[in-house]
């Protein structure tokens, strides 16, 4: 359960704590909330076809206890990987338990009414296969990766995780010690705390700038009794979501679910998170004695809902994604002033953040930040040219389908169709929309997410 640092692909972003690294994809949808265009309900162990594509289906069912079951038939593959997601994250705690939803994620790998802390840890890994989770702000994850034959065991081991951990309290003893190491690992990695800082003192207090590791302090006293507490009000049937994707049956895997995931109640709080009201601009620092100086510099940016994501997505593409990005070309090979640049984007059901990373020596982080500032600048008023445009369209559009070749990324997809409340959105569909967005749209959305002025700066590192 090492904390997840972030991707550093220029892409989207989204910091998780927990055993592994999520995707963050600019493509995915926003958490549930009644939202129009809802896939319809479909009684146990009847599997509507979504899609149809190459051979491969991608059914839903529902069970009584409102479980959401997706699956995703890959042809051509001897794997499954599956998963269960709760929809309960670190936006979701009150003050007093902030960071509890990763601790809880730690503490079920301590033991469940069936098996021991070892004996989950050697489940899969005897068979080849792998275990895994991690949390974000809006859910908590626990998947695997098997061989096809081995599903059953997976989905078996899965659901004993998320339904009938132990926790105990002289487990929480050990592992709490564990996640403050996870704390301090944090405090030591100077590029990961700077993302911590500048999303607290941006978000001033609202949840999508809450820590999801917690604070140290909280951490230390939290109980046993509090994670059960936690456990029994959020890890229920309709906060619940099952998804399997490669060499998988529809059928059988609701038959497994049905049995398997049957003790889970059949209501639950849905929880939420308020709307955020306002956001920090202008500058902050945290003086450290450092080698490099920490720069982030970013603002909130619409939800996941807002079809502009899209132009969104070119436009951070473009500015901050790779070796041809203009931050890479300005910053690093022009001016030589770092070697880690990048532009971010993610993306909540309320709001969302879009900003850019930069590491430099103390001496050169007035250059670097003017810089920045300059191509923010000309970004804002001018756009991305017509070639420009279409060349990151056409990298954009590369990534996703490159990332669709994974079962691991179609698994991360398919339970994100139940956490997010649009549409389904078909691989052609999502291309489709890329192909729509006009050098206007790009425009529009550079001349208000990426005007210099309304920018929160923030710095770590020597004064």
């Amino acid at each position: 359960m090492t904390f997840s640092r972030f991707s550093r692909s220029g892409g989207s972003l989204e910091r998780t704590g927990g055993r592994g690294l999520t995707p963050a994809s600019p493509f995915a949808r926003p958490p549930s909330g009644g939202a129009p265009g809802r896939l319809p309900l479909v009684p146990e162990g009847q599997g509507a076809i979504l899609q149809e594509a190459g051979g491969g289906e991608l059914q839903e069912s529902f069970l009584p206890n409102g479980v959401h079951v997706l699956t995703e038939r890959i042809p051509g593959v001897r794997s499954a990987s599956t998963g269960i997601w709760i929809r309960q994250g670190a936006a979701h705690e009150p003050d007093g338990l902030a960071g509890a939803s990763h601790l809880l994620e730690h503490m079920v790998f301590k033991g469940t009414e069936r098996r021991s802390a070892e004996e989950i840890a050697r489940s899969l890994e005897a068979r080849g296969g792998s275990l895994d989770a991690y949390t974000t702000r809006e859910h908590t994850a626990y998947h695997a990766r098997v061989l096809d034959e081995d599903l059953p065991l997976a989905l078996d081991v899965l659901s004993d995780l998320t339904l009938r951990p132990l926790l105990r309290e002289e487990d929480l003893a050990t592992e709490r010690e564990v996640v403050l190491e996870e704390i301090s690992m944090v405090e030591d990695t100077p590029d990961d705390l700077v993302f911590e800082l500048h999303a607290e003192r941006m978000w001033e207090g609202h949840p999508y700038g809450r820590s999801i590791l917690g604070p140290r302090e909280r951490v230390a006293g939290m109980t046993a009794n509090d994670l059960g507490d936690l456990h029994r009000l959020r890890y229920r049937g309709p906060n619940l979501v099952l998804a399997a994707a490669g060499n998988v049956d529809h059928a059988k895997v609701v038959d497994l679910a049905g049995e398997l995931m049957a003790g889970a109640e059949s209501s639950a709080d849905p929880g939420g998170v308020h709307v955020p009201e306002g956001y920090r601009t202008g500058e902050d620092a945290l003086t450290r004695d450092l080698a490099q100086c920490h720069l982030v510099l970013g603002r909130p940016t619409m939800p996941h809902a807002d079809p502009r994501r899209y132009a969104l997505s070119i436009l951070n593409q473009a500015f901050g994604g790779g070796m041809s990005s203009r931050l890479f070309q300005r910053i690093r090979e022009q001016m030589g002033l770092a070697y880690t640049v990048f532009s971010f984007q993610s993306h909540y059901a309320h709001s969302g953040a879009v900003g850019v990373y930069v590491g430099t020596r103390p001496d050169w982080v007035e250059r670097a930040t003017e810089a920045v500032m300059e191509e923010l600048r000309t970004l804002a008023t001018e756009g991305l040219s017509d070639e420009e445009l279409e060349r990151t369209r056409g990298q954009l559009k590369g990534q996703l389908m490159l990332s669709m070749e994974s079962t691991g990324s179609r698994l991360y997809r398919l339970a994100h169709f139940a956490l997010y409340d649009e549409p389904f959105l078909t691989l052609d569909d999502v291309l489709a929309r890329i192909d729509a967005v006009t050098a206007e749209d790009v425009r529009g959305v550079a001349g208000e997410y990426f005007q210099p002025g309304d920018q929160f700066v923030f710095r770590l590192g020597p004064s």
